[in-house]
């Protein structure tokens, strides 16, 4: 085994997810990520901890639930993660184990490279920082979202709970994506406004460096026009067959990981300090009501991010 590769499943199990001797540990991946799934398994072995493996065929999206077998067994471990080609984060399945008091990391698309980078990050670090911006998103009543290439968004945000993932998964019930770094929440249900211009990366689409960003337009919450080049086509084939749910302005994020890079593979790109992210469709672990098999995180490059007309984020830099 790669030793980057091993040195990163030990820091995930070990310190973000603090496996203890004598827990129960399960990785939940699939063919494609099998190798990770079983650095992981090896690392919470080597602590002492339970270790089991499930390996499942890769989902077909976003937000598609896992097969029974696999959601009752996340229920029943002290700690859960999910080295998985398709996200899981935003799933019954997650949700449900947390409620059994688990503590879940979700690693969707993960790769060897964005795991061995991503798990370097001084996480103590990110998670202060990532608070510091988390109390400023719950004090705020509205978000305005600008950029140069044309992005001009109005987010009412008002009594909305932000949520800090830090990357230390350490309560019963706690969850967040590995590698971490963001702060995130829903806006409020049908009130988003504007237009927003994605030209970092698109789940489901990739990376847009040297490609013809993705423009959305938002009308009363919802995502009634993306249009673009043949990019935006993708976009729109993977929402349309979910019906108008899929649309739903679904997320908020403001990304803390300074070792970050955009890479086209959402997991790392929606953490890289200095962008936002704004999320389509399913919408229920952030305390919202749109329950659909898709959720889609398009990230902004050089966003300002103003809360209540005070910018924290200005042409990328963050400023808290």
């Amino acid at each position: 085994m790669d030793d980057g590769l091993k040195n990163a499943a030990e820091i995930a199990v070990r310190d973000c997810l603090k496996v203890q001797p004598g827990e129960t540990l399960l990785v939940v991946t699939d063919t494609e990520l099998r190798a990770i799934g079983e650095a992981l398994v090896e690392a919470g072995r080597s602590l002492g901890a339970v270790s089991v493996i499930m390996e499942m065929q890769p989902l077909a999206r976003n937000g598609e639930e896992p097969p029974a077998m696999v959601s009752e067994a996340m229920k029943n471990a002290d700690a859960v993660v999910c080295p998985t080609s398709k996200s899981l984060t935003h799933t019954a399945a997650r949700r449900n184990a947390c409620a059994a008091g688990a503590r879940v990391a979700t690693m969707p698309g993960i790769t060897v490279d964005t795991m061995v980078r991503g798990l370097a990050a001084d996480y103590y670090a990110i998670a202060e920082r990532t608070k510091r911006v988390t109390a400023l998103l719950d004090r705020a009543k509205v978000a305005r979202l600008t950029t140069k290439l044309g992005t001009d968004l109005t987010i009412p945000i008002e009594g909305i709970k932000a949520i800090s993932s830090t990357g230390l998964m350490h309560e019963p019930g706690s969850f967040g994506n590995l590698p971490s770094g963001e702060s995130y929440m829903m806006p409020a249900e049908g009130k988003t406004q504007g237009v927003f211009v994605v030209d970092g990366s698109m789940a489901g689409v990739g990376d847009l460096a040297g490609r013809k960003p993705i423009t959305i337009t938002v009308r009363d919450g919802y995502a009634v026009e993306i249009t673009g080049g043949p990019e935006a086509a993708e976009l729109r084939s993977k929402l349309e067959p979910l019906g108008v749910k899929a649309f739903n302005v679904a997320e908020l994020g403001v990304g803390t990981n300074d070792a970050a890079r955009i890479i086209g593979n959402i997991l790392e790109d929606e953490k890289v300090m200095g962008t936002v992210h704004i999320a389509l469709g399913n919408n229920l672990s952030m305390g919202g009501t749109h329950d659909v098999p898709i959720h889609l995180d398009g990230i902004i490059k050089n966003p300002t991010l103003e809360l209540d007309g005070v910018a924290i984020l200005k042409d990328g830099k963050l400023d808290i």
